[in-house]
């Protein structure tokens, strides 16, 4: 098959769905298919809507067998404002093209709607990014051929029924998208359940999952990792890796973490992977700033170190659709700390093999951390429950293998029309 991947970026800038899709069309090469990526020139996330952000050339180039289509990203100073201002135009195909978050790449639009080549079928992610979406699924309906999208649903805080997060996710215009896909792959049964509830059709959603790859994420060295954190053996660890931001819990772990140690509780904490502006802002006023370690982004060597280095790993995000980031951890025997939010719980089994926290509880959190910092049983006893999950349900060839199979079954069907047609003039 000729296979069209369509997301808002693609190695090497960092994030999981980024990072996903990448493992995803490599494993189709390697299996004899045909992957075309259709992606931005993004590099940093703040790209998306700012110029300061930084992009990588564009361009059409083959990495690891895979064809990627790098567009250029339109950007101005104002440019959140303006898509704001024009989404309130009632037509749901242009909302999510104005989505104020989007990654606006105008020729990708026009290429979806011109370009000169047969595609057998069109996958599309992530949610919120309507832009590479609303592209593919033009694609799709050109050449009727099967649109698939996997959304990553961020869901928030499961007991707060104003969540942003989860309003944002749900609206009315990405879930057009959701109703146009021919199927839905969903990573847990909390996002299932959340597009179940409302409306789209259970026969269209596939449960999935991710893998996780051992190569990449064990094998570290332990006293290297705290010879260059300056730490010594016998101290307890707390690391932190991910976009770091309000959303993905950097600023409320670095709150619980002030906490605790006000409480007299001896942990250090470690930070690492790129910084969004929220979070640098937030660190400007930290008090605590000589308590934390902020090593940047990692490289795959420095990856490994860093899970070989930790004790516990805490991410209490308000914005994950599973967190692959957990099952990296769990490869190294080390348990996790999270927020009950999104599909995370759906991951995390509370007291099993790891530990959750109300969303938002930064007092909560910093028990917590305080509770597992201090007792070394607890930890190695959900860090091995975690580890002991991983062959059987967090597979990757079983996971990739998964989509092939849904990709072939489409490529069978009979095609028919879902009532949803991207029209819109753009030349």
């Amino acid at each position: 098959m000729h296979i069209a991947h369509f997301i808002q970026r693609y190695p090497p800038a960092l994030g999981g769905s980024e990072a996903y899709f990448a493992r995803l069309s490599r494993h189709l090469v390697q299996r004899g298919h045909w992957v075309s990526v259709f992606t931005t020139n993004a590099y940093d996330l703040e790209s998306f809507w700012t110029t300061r952000g930084r992009c990588l050339r564009t361009g059409v180039t083959v990495e690891d067998g895979v064809e990627v289509r790098r567009y250029r990203l339109w950007r101005c100073p104002e440019h959140r404002r303006v898509l704001k201002v024009l989404s309130f135009l009632p037509h749901r195909l242009w909302q999510c093209l104005t989505m104020s978050c989007n990654p606006v790449a105008p020729q990708m639009w026009r290429d979806a709607g011109r370009v000169d080549e047969s595609f057998d079928l069109v996958h599309a992610s992530a949610f919120p990014y309507g832009w590479p979406l609303a592209c593919g699924l033009r694609l799709a309906r050109r050449l009727s051929v099967p649109f698939v999208l996997t959304p990553f649903l961020h869901l928030g805080d499961p007991e707060d029924p104003r969540d942003r997060t989860r309003r944002i996710y749900l609206s009315p215009a990405l879930l057009s998208l959701v109703r146009a896909a021919d199927r839905v792959f969903v990573q847990t049964e909390v996002e299932r359940d959340a597009l179940i509830a409302k409306g789209i059709s259970d026969w269209k959603i596939v449960l999935q999952g991710l893998g996780v790859d051992l190569d990449a994420s064990t094998g570290g060295d332990r006293m290297r990792a705290r010879s260059a954190w300056g730490l010594t053996d016998d101290q307890v660890v707390v690391g932190h890796l991910a976009n770091n931001s309000r959303e993905k819990g950097s600023v409320d772990l670095l709150r619980g973490a002030e906490l605790a140690w006000a409480g007299g509780h001896r942990f250090q904490l470690v930070l690492a992977g790129p910084e969004m502006p929220n979070f640098r802002q937030f660190w400007k006023h930290y008090p605590l700033a000589g308590r934390v370690r902020r090593l940047g982004v990692l490289d795959a060597e420095q990856k490994k170190d860093f899970f070989a280095g930790i004790d516990v790993f805490a991410m209490p995000s308000r914005s994950d659709s599973f967190g692959l980031v957990f099952l990296e951890t769990w490869a190294n025997g080390v348990p996790n700390v999270a927020y009950r939010a999104g599909g995370v719980a759906g991951v995390i089994r509370d007291g099993v093999d790891g530990l959750l926290v109300k969303c938002g509880d930064v007092r909560g959190l910093a028990g917590t951390l305080a509770r597992i910092s201090a007792d070394a049983s607890l930890r190695r006893q959900l860090g091995s429950a975690g580890r002991e999950r991983l062959p059987k349900d967090f597979d990757w060839p079983s996971k990739l293998g998964l989509v092939e199979k849904v990709y072939a079954e489409l490529q069978a069907e009979p095609r028919k029309s879902s009532g949803f047609t991207p029209n819109l003039a753009v030349r």
